[in-house]
């Protein structure tokens, strides 16, 4: 069986995958998150359709959110579990629909599922990403939308769990996913489509803020330490804090240290998890390195959402998954129907492991720098500005990954010169969350803003000042320098481009499923821009 993905940076050869994904799923798996896609597309459809009706259902709302989700990359890679999801897509498409008393004329929004992981993989060769002739600008358009959902999708379903829902998200996403199977659009259609996918994440990044802010307060500056302490240890990976908060209150009490990886790192700015006194630090650095870091943490693992890797050494025996995320035999924790999770086989599992064996102080960086602590500080940095110690912002943020070609992030970081301000969010920042850069007038000159979707967090600070200079945000002595990896990327970059921020510079290399049409468009009306060499980057932007 063969496949196709060209979903992340990583893509083989720069083109896509097609003999099994640089990511680690095979194609079988591919063929399943395909017909998966599928699947929801039809039920998109459908709901949108329904929605003309006023025939709304919550349940469809969520189910689309988290089946997409389950597709993003590093994810979920056991097919088993992919089996209910295209069958539950097909099933909630068929009730809507005769709810609504509405039909969608051929394609996704009639697709039958076959029997089982085989039959339903043999579908994904019906329908995917490869390349089939006709248009390919429209085909490149249509697929920058689905992949942007996914992000879209991702943040809808990690703030709903919090609580935070908004019916015209929802809407969006419906609208979004119809669009994408939509011939009657031309280029120009495709485009205000592709933004429109920007617009609706930038509200679900809006919803995942207040749920995060709403339910663990508003991040402040933290020191977290880098070491270890003598005691027995779990490392949760992911992004979810939700899932962060239930662990730590199950497992305070029981001689147990709980530390941070990858994504997770910014959760000890909020002031409702750092209340936890077992909540000491962070271990390893970006996603990409679990083979070399897990192996090595004496402690259980617990994945709550992407980014998992094929498990190394004895890492495998020791980690546990939760939420979409998935691996082949991992035992995996549920939510009951309230939303809790027992994580009692997690914490037994670190109670049987040696833990480390002495205390370990390898330093510390600081995090906690959103919105809330950046713009309590608003006038200190806008005096900066005014008096000319601070003359340029960086916002140098995005996915971390493992293909060459990351070292320039770290490169210009260290050349950015003294008198500027780095902000930064994502995993991108491991390639410099340790440097010393110092501070300007009590202002740090590295600024950690939080995981990927606090890109909402840097919006919000960059319209602060815009405000306060009474400019637009392209007027201000702002650059943004991004790097990418996957499909939550591809959204926040969307919503750059939505908001009208031009000027970009992208890397380390540009998405595979874009075209040189689609491109110059970018080119032409954004100024987006590939990554040169940190030097004739800094020289083109500072002059």
């Amino acid at each position: 069986m063969e496949m196709f993905c060209y979903q992340c940076e990583q893509t083989a050869q720069g083109t896509g995958c097609t003999k099994g994904g640089v990511c680690g799923k095979n194609p079988q798996v591919a063929a399943l998150q395909d017909v998966l896609t599928y699947a929801v597309i039809g039920l998109g459809q459908v709901a949108a359709a329904a929605r003309t009706k006023g025939v709304v259902d919550n349940k469809v709302d969520r189910f689309v959110c988290a089946a997409l989700f389950s597709t993003l990359t590093n994810v979920d890679f056991d097919p088993e579990r992919f089996v209910p999801l295209i069958n539950e897509a097909v099933s909630l498409r068929k009730a809507l629909a005769a709810k609504a008393g509405v039909s969608v004329e051929g394609g996704a929004a009639n697709y039958e599922p076959a029997n089982g992981v085989e039959g339903l993989a043999a579908q994904g060769g019906q329908w995917g990403f490869a390349p089939d002739g006709g248009n390919a600008d429209a085909r490149s358009l249509k697929h920058l939308i689905i992949i942007g959902l996914r992000g879209v999708a991702a943040y809808a379903d990690h703030a709903a769990i919090l609580g935070q829902e908004d019916d015209g998200l929802y809407a969006g996403i419906h609208e979004s996913l119809a669009a994408s199977q939509d011939d009657s659009l031309d280029v120009g259609g495709l485009v205000a489509a592709v933004l429109r996918v920007g617009e609706i994440n930038l509200k679900a990044m809006e919803l995942l803020d207040a749920a995060n802010t709403g339910t663990f307060g508003h991040p402040v500056p933290t020191s977290v330490p880098l070491g270890h302490k003598a005691g027995k240890a779990i490392l949760v990976s992911g992004h979810d804090l939700e899932d962060l908060a239930q662990l730590l209150e199950q497992s305070k009490g029981k001689g147990i240290y709980v530390y941070t990886h990858g994504e997770m790192l910014p959760c000890h700015g909020y002031p409702e998890l750092k209340k936890y006194e077992h909540f000491y630090g962070h271990y390893g650095t970006a996603w990409q390195n679990q083979g070399k870091e897990f192996p090595a943490f004496p402690g259980a693992i617990l994945m709550t959402t992407n980014c998992i890797q094929r498990p190394k050494g004895d890492s495998g025996e020791k980690m546990f998954t939760t939420g979409l995320v998935g691996w082949p035999g991992m035992p995996h924790i549920t939510a009951d129907g309230g939303g809790k999770k027992d994580f009692g086989p997690v914490i037994a599992k670190a109670l049987s492991l040696p833990g480390f064996a002495e205390d370990a102080d390898n330093g510390s960086v600081m995090v906690g720098f959103a919105r809330n602590a950046v713009l309590g500080v608003a006038d200190k940095v806008i005096e900066g500005v005014k008096a000319g110690a601070i003359k340029h912002f960086f916002l140098v943020a995005g996915c971390d990954g493992a293909k060459p070609g990351r070292n320039y992030y770290t490169e210009f970081v260290e050349k950015v010169p003294q008198d500027s301000v780095v902000l930064t969010l994502a995993c991108g920042k491991f390639r410099f969350f340790d440097k010393q850069l110092g501070d300007i007038g009590g202002i740090p000159r590295l600024l950690d803003v939080g995981q990927c979707n606090d890109a909402y967090s840097a919006i919000q600070i960059a319209v602060a000042l815009a405000g306060a200079f009474d400019c637009g945000v392209n007027d201000l002595p702002l650059s943004m320098i991004l790097s990418w990896y996957e499909q939550k990327a591809c959204a926040i970059l969307l919503t750059l481009l939505h908001l009208g921020i031009k000027g970009i510079r992208l890397g380390p290399s540009l998405p595979a499923f874009i075209t040189p049409n689609v491109l110059q468009v970018l080119v032409d009306n954004f100024e987006i821009a590939p990554i040169t060499t940190p030097d004739e980057d800094l020289k083109a932007i500072l002059g």
